[in-house]
């Protein structure tokens, strides 16, 4: 009974949150992060691990089949099944090896890629493991609503780890699985633990590892990346936009490795920056990434790559980082690769890129050029993955809270241009010309007759993936110039020089086939506005609200909180004077 009562009190100081088939207890007080606004963060991620477990047990059972068919073939080279039994065809584990795939119990050690259970199956007279529901870590829980989301809602999902090093933040944790119920407490654990000190301390344990910090992720990389067991995921975000996104260039530098520049391109350069930077802190321990989906939404970017471990494969970084070149005067940027391969026979030689991909000024309109990089110049999403979470995002939309948003988003990134690194941005070419702008229908068309290729980006609206080189671009907006004449300007303009040159190309605006996607031709969402006003990132735990932080949680949530405090503040006054004025009478009475 006084626990049932000591419950409902504790109950009433706290609002139930729920979110997806989780709920937590958040207390009036900003003493433990909850961010309203990541419900797209973590939708995104439950359809990835999904996807995850799914595929997982895909390559699996291909690798299992793979075994069962060659097991045949040994044993009559060896004349006994014995022999086989007790010794797997060297050839197949060296390629399971590299491929990152699932090692059975012959070859168990702490470098499996895929853990397996004690009791091994036997199949046509080979022992074999079974795949053991993946391990997923969540190395900054905070109220651990994202740890529960994967414990209640992702089917086939094993332990579920939360770490957090603050301890308010670990006993709302532990005080938050005990309210989701006995699927909770069975699956998901809470520990009072530094995340880089814990990874550390567990290599190669984890078949999920998720980062989501407030601000960079890079001082957890190194660690995290060392984690993740071979053919694992890694799921990353980064909240520090300004940085990535060229705000300050030397602190970008400093944590990530890479310059960032000032395009409209950004956003898509705020991932491949985060991208190259993984791939660095793994092939120190001879790993690298495979990205399966890399997403820009509200104000921050999230990565989901896969870590195999491969020596030789690890070779190949080079050929996927590139700097890039940027005008100062127009739009026109350049990639110069970092590497290069020259085969010969049946041997691969590894070269520095050819320099420089530019000269020292703009052949367009003849001003100077910014560096930055190196960035992720391979591509950043695998399309196949990509259709496959799309796929199950629709077939299972009741359980998505944030369904709109992230099938939106899925939809744009199923439709870009998987090779084509950053994008133009159609109002800038015309801003640097000062002409009107073409529909983006008619400049598409022009493109895909002039026989090159071009689509959206999930980062911009506005912004156009294209193969096709500036020349052609810039051919291209010449010719709509002479359509569509514009004011005369000061010859030394970026604009002027571009369009005193005459076009080699002559563009061809006539309305083509494929100038709009599927989505877009179904007339389906792909840019949604924010649910609400003040739609961002809020206050970091344990913050104080104060008049400043009106643009980010509103006029009338500070205003409201201000006034609590105010109120709290008087009945604490009147409350000292109560008690300072009834000693007073105590002692005139005595």
């Amino acid at each position: 009974m006084i626990k049932e009562k000591t419950m409902s009190m504790d109950l009433n100081d706290y609002t139930i949150i729920k979110e997806g088939e989780a709920e937590i207890l958040m207390h009036a007080k900003n003493e433990v992060f909850y961010n309203k606004t990541q419900v797209n963060n973590r939708d995104m991620s439950i359809a990835v691990l999904r996807t995850f477990i799914s595929k997982r047990k895909q390559e699996h059972d291909a690798l299992l089949s793979k075994r069962t068919k060659s097991a045949p073939k040994v044993s009559e080279n060896n004349g006994s099944t014995s022999d086989v039994e007790n010794k797997p065809n060297e050839s197949d584990m060296n390629n399971e090896k590299s491929n990152g795939e699932c090692e059975g119990p012959e070859e168990k050690s702490q470098e499996e890629p895929c853990t397996t259970s004690e009791e091994p199956v036997k199949i046509e007279g080979k022992v074999r493991g079974e795949l053991k529901p993946p391990r997923v870590l969540e190395a900054l829980s905070a109220s651990g609503l994202r740890a529960l989301r994967y414990a209640r809602e992702v089917e086939g999902i094993g332990q579920v780890v939360a770490l957090d090093n603050d301890k308010g933040a670990v006993e709302a944790c532990q005080r938050n699985i005990k309210f989701n119920g006995s699927v909770a407490s069975s699956k998901v654990e809470s520990h009072l633990a530094d995340a880089r000190v814990y990874m550390l301390t567990h290599p190669k344990e984890f078949d999920v590892v998720d980062l989501d910090p407030y601000g960079s992720p890079s001082v957890f990389l190194d660690s995290a990346v060392q984690s993740v067991v071979d053919g694992g995921m890694l799921m990353c975000t980064a909240t520090d936009m300004a940085v990535l996104c060229g705000g300050n260039g030397e602190v970008c530098y400093s944590k990530y490795g890479s310059y960032p520049l000032r395009g409209k391109y950004c956003h898509e350069m705020a991932l491949r920056i985060l991208l190259a930077c993984i791939e660095s802190h793994a092939n120190r321990y001879k790993r690298y990434i495979v990205p399966v989906l890399s997403v820009q939404m509200d104000f921050y970017v999230r990565v989901f790559v896969r870590v195999y471990s491969s020596a030789s494969a690890m070779k190949n970084t080079p050929l996927k980082l590139s700097y890039v070149y940027q005008c100062t005067g127009c739009d026109s940027f350049h990639l110069q690769p970092i590497g290069r391969t020259v085969t010969k026979n049946t041997s691969v030689r590894y070269l520095p890129g050819f320099a420089p991909v530019v000269p020292q000024e703009c052949t367009h309109c003849g001003k100077k050029f910014n560096m930055g990089g190196p960035i992720w110049s391979a591509p950043i999403h695998d399309q196949e993955w990509v259709a496959s979470i799309l796929a199950d995002v629709k077939s299972m939309k009741d359980c998505y809270p944030a369904y709109d948003r992230i099938s939106a988003v899925l939809t744009t990134i199923s439709e870009e241009l998987p090779d084509v690194p950053l994008f133009l941005s159609l109002h800038n070419l015309c801003a640097t010309l000062k002409c009107t702008s073409p529909s983006a229908v008619i400049f598409r068309s022009a493109v895909i007759n002039a026989g090159y290729r071009i689509s959206g980006t999930h980062v911009n609206p506005l912004g156009l993936k294209s193969d096709a080189p500036m020349e052609v671009i810039w051919d291209i907006m010449r010719c709509w110039v002479k359509n569509h004449p514009v004011k005369a300007q000061p010859a030394d303009l970026p604009g002027s020089v571009i369009l005193a040159k005459e076009p080699v190309l002559q563009a061809n605006f006539a309305r083509a086939v494929a100038s709009l996607s599927k989505a877009q031709a179904k007339k389906v969402a792909r840019f949604l506005p924010n649910p609400e006003r003040h739609w961002g990132p809020k206050l970091r735990a344990g913050r104080q609200i104060t008049s400043k932080h009106i643009s980010l949680l509103g006029e009338e949530a500070v205003n409201g909180h201000l006034n609590q405090q105010d109120d709290e503040r008087d009945a604490k006054r009147q409350k000292t004077e109560n008690t300072t004025e009834n000693e007073a009478n105590a002692d005139t009475e005595s």
